[in-house]
């Protein structure tokens, strides 16, 4: 039976997060685990790219706005705590410019892709559900249900990241208390990025984007659960 694309990249996302996740939690190897999650991220990374249908230069246009979007949100953030709150990175994560590591900046392209696809989906399925009943959703409902429905999604994946992530030693928050409002400037800065989404005309069907969401948010929910 030959393996395409989709299956081999699917199936390297849960070796490594499943090995992860059983390194972490049940070895002495933990703190080996915690070291190499740049590698995982940046695969991940390789294997979201790799299955994107269309890599035109409006693709990696919108992962450009991305990376910066996130890497600049995030660098007013860490060093004046007007945007999420106050908190700072530790060394795991790599290379910082202006105390943002590099890879926070994929990570954000790569939460933003991964929501805005799972919404593609879920949104040609009302449709086309909705069109067999004879409805027609309206064009500017269906326009900011979808910037609304991505923002909130990408917004979870924060929400269930967060605890984990300090655990890890990942980055660090004052008090050590997860303050609200970051979750509202993840809120707000994921409705404008998927609407600048939107405006970009590429491919949307990357159906790994929707496995690897999945995949990571199991990963961080079992280490939210029992680390």
């Amino acid at each position: 039976m030959r393996i395409n694309k989709l299956q081999f990249s699917t199936f390297l996302a849960i070796l490594f997060h499943v090995s992860g996740l059983i390194g972490i939690l049940f070895t002495p190897y933990k703190d080996w685990f915690i070291q190499n999650t740049p590698l995982n991220l940046c695969l991940m990374a390789l294997l979201l790219f790799w299955n994107q249908p269309e890599k035109n230069l409006s693709f990696f246009g919108f992962c450009a706005t991305a990376f910066l979007t996130g890497m600049g949100t995030e660098m007013i953030g860490v060093n004046t705590g007007k945007l999420f709150g106050v908190y700072q990175y530790g060394d795991i994560l790599g290379a910082k410019l202006n105390g943002v590591p590099f890879l926070i900046g994929i990570n954000w392209v790569l939460v933003i892709l991964a929501s805005a696809t799972v919404m593609v989906q879920l949104h040609q399925w009302v449709e086309r559900k909705m069109n067999s009943e004879g409805k027609v959703l309206h064009p500017l409902l269906a326009k900011y249900a979808f910037i609304i429905d991505g923002a909130i999604l990408a917004t979870l994946f924060d929400w269930i990241m967060e605890p984990v992530a300090m655990k890890l030693g990942f980055w660090q928050w004052m008090h050590n208390e997860i303050p609200l409002y970051n979750y509202l400037c993840w809120l707000i800065i994921s409705a404008i990025l998927i609407r600048v989404y939107k405006s970009f005309y590429f491919e949307r069907e990357n159906h790994f984007a929707v496995h690897l969401l999945l995949i990571q948010s199991l990963f961080f929910f079992a280490l939210r659960t029992f680390l």
